[in-house]
């Protein structure tokens, strides 16, 4: 129950870290050398309540960015690739230090009697072939209660495709820049 009340606590934290925006340097996209452990200070003390994000301090630190400057966590490409691909299916959260989206349910118009829940995974700083992990579940209506049913396995490596495929095309419209 009391992991409950903080993550109840900690989505504010999580949608405001949504609206922040910023210029992404090329060296992100290739270097996961400078990715610190997943953590953030929800107050400014030493002794506060880690959360989701990085301590951005120590990561400005080591990898030598301005102090103002804060930066996502994971490939940006990827992460924008991934908010495109899922934008059909409501958002429930993203963790942009973290590399984590979870989308809420949803029912396709044509068949209202089931229903999807995606959790993407961005998997690191690099634009990978392997950078992003995507699982599907799928609930069916069954005498007035959902309840869990199988998903086809290609599911999850479809969507993945398609955010590769995304990234690789938000890619070259940035380099024809």
């Amino acid at each position: 129950m009391r992991h409950l009340h903080l993550a109840v606590l900690a989505l504010p934290v999580l949608v405001a870290a949504c609206g922040q925006s910023r210029q992404v340097q090329n060296d992100e996209y290739y270097d996961d050398s400078g990715r610190a452990r997943v953590s953030g200070r929800l107050s400014g003390n030493e002794d506060g309540l880690l959360i989701l994000g990085t301590d951005r301090s120590r990561n400005r630190q080591s990898a030598g960015a301005p102090e103002g400057n804060s930066g996502l966590g994971v490939n940006a490409y990827l992460w924008r690739a991934t908010l495109d691909t899922l934008s059909f299916m409501p958002l429930s959260s993203a963790d942009p230090y973290g590399g984590v989206i979870i989308t809420d349910w949803y029912s396709p118009p044509a068949a209202p009697g089931e229903r999807f829940r995606a959790t993407a995974y961005i998997l690191g700083r690099q634009l990978r072939s392997d950078g992003v992990r995507v699982s599907v579940f799928r609930q069916e209506m069954r005498n007035g209660a959902w309840v869990d049913a199988p998903v086809a396995t290609a599911t999850g490596t479809e969507l993945e495709d398609k955010v590769l495929a995304r990234a690789r095309e938000l890619r070259s419209q940035s380099a024809s820049l």
